[in-house]
């Protein structure tokens, strides 16, 4: 599932540069996806942009932002199930400059 901020966000942006994929923006920015800019997916708070979303698979062992939110707000979506296969290789997709190393405890959530 991607992560997804919900309307508890307070705007402190503290979630926006711990995101390795830069799939977080502030409310009313527009995003960039594959070269291309779009409108922003919420005018009111902090946003994920699912199709850039890893859930920090190939990263990190937990979501970043919801590490860092203050008010628990950045949730799973349950209307994105994705599995950590599809996460991953997003992930080197959206990063095809980088080695990953193989899912682990260390960069997966779900092998925890």
């Amino acid at each position: 599932m991607a992560t997804f901020i919900t309307e508890e966000c307070i705007n402190c942006g503290a979630c926006e540069p711990e995101c390795p994929n830069t799939a977080i923006y502030a409310g009313g920015a527009q995003y960039e996806l594959n070269g291309q800019m779009f409108d922003a997916l919420s005018n009111d708070f902090y946003y994920i942009v699912p199709e850039k979303c890893t859930e920090c698979v190939g990263h990190f062992n937990q979501e970043q932002c919801a590490a860092v939110c203050p008010v628990d707000c950045c949730v799973p979506d349950p209307n994105r199930p994705e599995t950590e296969e599809v996460l991953f290789e997003r992930a080197k997709k959206i990063h095809p400059e980088k080695p990953f190393s193989a899912l682990s405890a260390e960069n997966s959530r779900f092998k925890k």
